[in-house]
This record gives C-alpha cells, structure tokens and sequence, in this order.
C-alpha cells in the first residue's frame, strides 16, 4: 500500500505523494518521467520587444528542450489518452536565460498546495492497488475545480505527435516590454501547422513508444518548428487560479514572441543532468504570483535531489 507523508503540504510533500503513487521508480522524475531531449534554435520575431524586454525572447539563442509524458512512470505509453504531453525549454545566453514548462492542457489540477495534496492523497491505491473510487467522486464533487484539466483531456482527441501539439502555461506571468510597461501574460506554444491527433483506431495500432519514433522522424524532415505566443491579459482576468481559464482565452489577442526550429536530437543524459526550473526567469519576464508556482520553483530541486 501506498504510503503518504502526513501533515500540511509543503513542495516536499507534493514530490513525495508523486513518488509515492508512482511506485518509487528509482531515479525518476516525480512527474513527467518519460521523456526524450532535443535540441534546436530560437529566433524572435520584431514584435517580441512590446510584450518582454527579456533578451531570453528577444534575441536569438540556442535551445534546449524536453517533450515528455505526464506521470511517474518512465515506461509510460505514449497511447494512453488520459495523460499530458509536456514541452519544457531553455532559451536565452548564459546572462539572459529563462527556462519554460508548458502542457497539453491550460489549466492546473489543484489550485493550491493543500488542494494538490488532498488530491493525490485521495488516490491512493488500496490494498487491491487500485484507489477506493468513492473516495475519489467525493473528492471531486467537493472540489470541483479539480475536474477541469481531466475534462480538457478528455474532450480531445489523443496527441499524435510531440511536434504536433498544443502547449500551455498555466499561470500568469508579468511581463515588461522595452517600454517600461507591465501586463500579465500567458504563455502558448503551437506547432507551425495544424496540431496532429488520433482517432481511437489509430492510436490502438501504435506502438507504445510512437511519439518519439514520430519525432525523430520529423527531426530527420527538417520540419520541426513550433510558435512561442504570448496571450495577453485583460482587466480583471484570474491570475491567481491556475485551475481556470480566462474568459474567452481562445479568441483573445496574441502575440507571436518567436519560433522555436528543433534541429536534432540529444542524449537524455543532457536534459537529466539538471532541471529545467521554472525559477529561472530572464530580467523582462518575473515570476507568477500563485501559490503553485511558488511551490514548483522549489519542488523541481527537491525532485532533482531525490533522483541523483
């Protein structure tokens, strides 16, 4: 049975009960654990200079990169539809850098820490290895909020390709243009092109890894590239609630910061060695003011920790 730590949350406990549920893989990520590394280039488009005056998006830079799949497992299949596809990145110079983690969902599962918590406490798999449903529903029911990213998921079709995916960040971040000027902003990463998914019978005859052999065989073709947007706020827009959208999110303003080409692939060992830290913000981009991001600037070294 598993066992999960007592007592508040704290970003310990969070990467705890992720690790608990995954069965304690040794030296894996708390989440997202299956991954693949790439590499590529990032250039900014003229108009990056009204949203940030972050030379991480305003000038050209190398990048690293890691397309991944929720969960604790490293083995995860790339075929099971009720999972996340991930995107996290670093672009910038060695005194510009800015690391990004996005998702295939905009929204959060938990609000706050306590929230997060409870959440993953709740399916805690039982003496039959699997979690007690009932407790599960009254958890949902009492926390509604906590539906929202699950039923994003699943109103969509399963993702067929990495490069072919849609990736959110799910908090607001203030950004300050070369004008001085500050705004709330969400960031958004598309593929150039139309995002790829799968009906039910043609994901049921891919292999469990396809994503990734989809990947390098569009890295070979040379037509990885997918847009860095910056949606913008409006007055009054929830920037302290990562479960919920703005309103009318879709239909608003965006701005094309630059495009991100993926030219090859790298060693796992080159995204391993560290973390991308959601910390690591460039001057021009500060950091969010929600509880959870708080939290995951110092979850992801404690995830770090645990698995070296």
């Amino acid at each position: 049975m598993v066992q999960f730590p007592a007592g508040a949350a704290t970003p310990a406990s969070i990467v705890d009960a992720l690790d608990a549920l995954a069965g304690h893989p040794p030296k894996a990520r708390a989440s997202f654990a299956e991954g693949r590394c790439v590499r590529g280039t990032y250039i900014p488009s003229d108009r990056a200079p009204e949203i940030t005056r972050s030379q991480s998006f305003t000038k050209p830079s190398r990048v690293l990169a890691r397309f991944s799949v929720s969960g604790g497992d490293s083995k995860a299949a790339d075929t099971d539809n009720r999972g996340l596809r991930g995107f996290s990145f670093r672009l910038g110079g060695e005194d510009h850098r800015s690391h990004m983690l996005l998702q295939s969902a905009p929204v959060h599962f938990a609000r706050t820490l306590d929230q997060m918590l409870a959440y993953l406490k709740a399916r805690m798999p039982g003496p039959s290895g699997k979690p007690n449903m009932k407790k599960v529903k009254a958890f949902s029911a009492a926390n509604p909020e906590t539906l929202h990213q699950a039923n994003y998921i699943a109103a969509l079709p399963l993702p067929g390709s990495f490069a072919g995916t849609t990736y959110w960040g799910v908090h607001a971040f203030p950004a300050t243009s070369s004008k001085g000027e500050t705004r709330f902003i969400k960031f958004k990463v598309a593929p150039v092109g139309a995002d790829v998914t799968l009906t039910g019978d043609q994901a049921r005859a891919k292999s469990a890894d396809f994503l990734y052999d989809d990947l390098k065989n569009r890295i070979a073709k040379g037509d990885v590239r997918l847009n860095v947007m910056a949606l913008l706020d409006r007055p009054d827009d929830p920037v302290m609630d990562v479960t919920i959208r703005w309103p009318d999110e879709d239909a608003r303003e965006t701005v094309r910061l630059g495009t991100i080409v993926i030219t090859g692939v790298e060693a796992d060992e080159a995204c391993d060695a560290s973390i991308f830290s959601p910390a690591t913000l460039a001057e021009g981009i500060a950091h969010p003011p929600d509880e959870i991001f708080a939290a995951r600037r110092a979850a992801y070294v404690i995830s770090l920790g645990k698995r070296r």
